[in-house]
């Protein structure tokens, strides 16, 4: 079964087959300062010292709680 386009009948269709813009102001960004615009953030700063002092607090636990069975 051959898929077919569908072209969007929309305000906006005669955008579609345009250039990109180019400003006259300002110099095209480079591709690491775009990428920066997008690359993940520490939205919640100290999250990951806080998972892994749990993780450690419960890893000692355990052991603890092995040891006691083990011995008592």
């Amino acid at each position: 079964m051959k898929e077919e386009i569908k072209k969007s009948s929309g305000q906006y269709d005669d955008m579609l087959d345009m250039p990109p813009h180019k400003s006259s102001k300002h110099p095209p960004m480079t591709l690491l300062a775009r990428a920066a615009q997008f690359s993940p953030f520490a939205a919640l700063t100290g999250y990951e010292d806080a998972i892994k002092r749990t993780e450690i607090r419960q890893i000692e636990k355990e052991e603890e709680e092995k040891f006691e069975r083990k011995y008592w």
